[in-house]
């Protein structure tokens, strides 16, 4: 071969490996998989049901190559997000796992806080702080704190929960300085900071962080969930009526393959969550045949800012009709919607 036949190979070979794995600033958003929560949700001396079943959903996120970016663009099943619309700006690899797993981890707390309080059986709360979800760039604590941090006192005053953080700061002015002391990787470290402007807040003194609850549970019996290899809070409905289903007798089921979404909240209420019409479409390739969505009221405010804003419920019905699927899209604004309409499902 000669040299240029042999360079030109280089080139065409170098443009084909580009094709296929040149990262983009973009992600590729399709459906996911079911998973039966049978495998993942194990309480204790519990009987799991084995007639039908109670799955949860996932949607899969990759970033974007040449490649895929172009398959994404003629495809009704992939949706192409800028990567603002995943990551928190100058977020890395590592925070953004974090940021996923701590919500998976909350999610997985308020299932079983929902469904411990809803059968009235016996649990405990234990605040141990305020978990670190994201430091802001240039903002106060952003050469102190970090991602995963734990932040258990302030000036020495004990801080259990995230409100009392918020409630010590509220009066702070531009310049003072606050003593923090926070847990990382297992050690102990006290540090000062000094407030300033939140970047992006209007003025508003502070840290320049986002965070939650540090908090667990405890329950009788013991409830043990693994889905740590899955980020974020969507499971947490479909985790609660698993929960419940292996206390109580009977089966929620009832002999149908039933999944659904939703974040499940404190209060009782679902959540919404993002790729809901993504999750419909694998679920009826699984043949899931009952679908919770979350029924979120649409605010003024929201509907402003994105004019074609839908509930997810409205999208996930959309969905199922679209795609000419016969499963059942039922909407919940709360667990006792979902409680209500499986005890009102007949047995298959």
């Amino acid at each position: 071969m000669s040299k240029k036949k042999f360079a030109l190979f280089l080139v065409i070979l170098a443009m084909i490996v580009t094709f296929f794995v040149y990262p983009l600033n973009y992600y590729i958003m399709s459906p996911g998989a079911a998973y039966d929560l049978t495998k993942y949700v194990k309480v204790e001396d519990a009987k799991t049901p084995t007639d039908g079943s109670l799955s949860m959903m996932t949607v899969a996120v990759s970033g974007a190559t040449p490649f895929t970016y172009v398959l994404a663009k003629f495809s009704d099943e992939k949706d192409i997000l800028k990567e603002e619309e995943v990551r928190a700006p100058e977020e890395s690899d590592t925070e953004y796992n974090l940021r996923q797993l701590k919500l998976m981890t909350d999610s997985q707390f308020n299932a079983k806080y929902m469904a411990f309080k809803t059968l009235g059986r016996p649990y405990k709360v234990d605040y141990k702080g305020v978990y670190v979800i994201y430091v802001l760039e240039n903002a106060a604590a952003s050469n102190v704190l970090k991602a995963g941090d734990e932040v258990t006192a302030i000036d020495g005053e004990k801080i259990k929960t995230h409100q009392q953080l918020v409630d010590y700061l509220a009066d702070k002015k531009d310049g003072e300085r606050v003593s923090l002391t926070f847990k990382r990787d297992d050690k102990v470290y006290t540090k000062d900071v000094t407030l300033k402007p939140i970047p992006g807040a209007k003025g508003k003194i502070g840290l320049g962080i986002t965070f939650s609850d540090s908090k667990s549970i405890s329950t009788t019996p013991e409830v043990k969930i693994d889905s740590d290899e899955i980020g974020g809070p969507s499971a947490g409905l479909m985790f609660t009526l698993e929960i419940i289903d292996q206390l109580t007798t009977g089966n929620l089921a009832k002999g149908y393959k039933i999944a659904g979404t939703g974040e499940m909240l404190e209060n009782g209420k679902v959540g919404r969550i993002g790729g809901i019409d993504k999750k419909v479409i694998a679920a009826n390739n699984q043949g899931i045949e009952i679908f919770f969505a979350p029924d979120d009221e649409i605010t003024p405010e929201m509907k402003k800012a994105v004019p074609d804003i839908q509930s997810n419920y409205e999208l996930a019905k959309e969905t199922a009709e679209k795609i000419d699927s016969k499963m059942k899209i039922v909407p919940v604004k709360t667990l006792d919607d979902a409680m209500a309409y499986l005890n009102e499902l007949k047995q298959k």
